[in-house]
């Protein structure tokens, strides 16, 4: 019976208790985490102290641009376009030749019938002086001819004179006759030589001035496309040996803008509505412009539909295909006395951002990042029209962090 005991309490002793925790060093896990947490709080320390040495979380700003006089009127509309001309024409010889002059270079200011270039004309010269030839010397066989039909009148008078005297015979009278009728007919004849001789000379004296090439109206050079020794002709000769123009003349008071409005917004456009234009090159110049016309086809591959905008004023600035973004106003604003328009300023798109129902900006003073609540207006090219709490010449921070609080510290970066 005293065995009995013994075997329980070896039982007992090697019973393991599950809520016990051995006395072992703690789990490899707990120390990977202890060191992820502290390598991240070490980067953090490094961040801040790195965003503290420059002063505070860089940023890009922008400066609020003032409107100008007369800006602010409502946009309904905006589009990208380009400036054309309607009269634009490639000069070009009107028959092939050899170029012996060109009196022209790009930029140059050239009237209507000026000459731009002269060809080769040799040849034309030598029929001008064959066709005088001709002609002359059809004047000089008429003069033959009116003086041969003088004698035969002469002598016809003669013979009548004396067929009453019975001293010739009716016959010859007769034949001195046809002989006048016949002279007759050879100078109407000779005449009408003479007429065509003058007519080979006007057509050779055309073919002559073919080899002057002169300006078709008045207008700006943009492009030289002959030299000195080239072949020009009004036809394209394939190998490329042969030019097919001499240069391009644009008239520069026929520049417009077209622009393609997307079909489902065509019903906020109207001839005659004021426009404001807004060169790529210029982007501050803002030009007056209208609304000329609303080309009455649409494009089914891009749904859009080809407006023309006339410019209000001309300008030495504005040249062919230059990129154009325009604002298309509303009639009442346009129309409205220019000093009760809201005034404001002009700043990036990315610069404004919506907090609930508000549009704010952070404007950068004192190296803080300072929140304000603007009114926003209208566009202007690329640009947003803020109408209040933003003055000219604040600089405004763009693509700001979302999580950017009003007060935090920041450092300027222009762009």
């Amino acid at each position: 019976m005293a065995a009995e005991p013994d075997k329980k309490a070896l039982l007992g002793q090697l019973r393991i208790e599950r809520g016990a925790q051995p006395e072992s060093s703690p789990p490899r896990r707990r120390w990977i985490v202890t060191g992820v947490v502290a390598a991240l709080a070490l980067a953090a320390g490094a961040t801040w102290l790195a965003w503290s040495a420059r002063g505070g979380l860089p940023v890009h700003t922008a400066t609020a641009q003032a409107m100008a006089a007369g800006a602010g009127a409502a946009s309904v509309l905006d589009a990208t376009g380009y400036v054309t001309a309607r009269r634009e024409a490639t000069v070009s010889a009107q028959i092939t030749g050899t170029v012996t002059q060109v009196l022209f270079d790009e930029g140059d200011h050239v009237k209507a019938g000026q000459v731009m270039a002269r060809l080769d004309d040799t040849a034309q010269r030598a029929a001008l002086a064959q066709a005088q030839a001709q002609l002359e010397s059809a004047q000089a066989l008429l003069a033959q001819d009116q003086a041969q039909l003088a004698q035969y009148k002469r002598d016809v008078q003669r013979d009548e004179d004396l067929v009453t005297r019975h001293l010739v015979s009716q016959q010859e009278t007769e034949q001195a006759r046809t002989q006048v009728d016949s002279s007759s007919a050879l100078v109407q004849s000779q005449r009408k030589q003479i007429e065509l001789a003058a007519a080979n000379v006007r057509a050779a004296q055309v073919q002559l001035d073919y080899c002057t090439v002169r300006a078709p109206f008045t207008g700006v050079i943009i492009a030289k496309a002959a030299q000195v020794g080239e072949i020009v002709s009004p036809f394209s000769a394939g190998g490329g040996y042969t030019r097919t123009g001499i240069g391009t003349l644009v008239d520069m008071d026929s520049l417009e803008i077209e622009v393609d409005v997307n079909e489902a917004y065509i019903n906020r456009v109207a001839p005659g509505q004021p426009v404001v234009s807004v060169l790529n090159a210029y982007p501050e110049w803002r030009i007056p412009s209208h609304v000329i016309a609303i080309i009455p086809t649409a494009d089914r591959s891009k749904a859009t539909v080809k407006v023309r905008i006339g410019f209000d004023s001309r300008d030495e600035r504005i040249v062919p295909d230059m990129g154009v973004r325009v604002s298309f106003e509303e009639q009442s604003a346009a129309n409205a006395p220019r000093q009760q328009r809201p005034r404001g300023v002009l700043v990036p798109p990315d610069a404004l951002r919506k907090d609930g129902s508000e549009d704010v900006v952070f404007v950068l003073k004192d190296g803080r990042a300072q929140r304000r609540a603007v009114t926003v207006g209208g566009s202007s090219g690329e640009a947003r029209e803020v109408l209040a709490g933003l003055s000219a010449g604040e600089s405004v921070i763009v693509d700001a962090p979302a999580d950017l609080k009003d007060a935090a510290a920041v450092t300027e970066v222009r762009k």
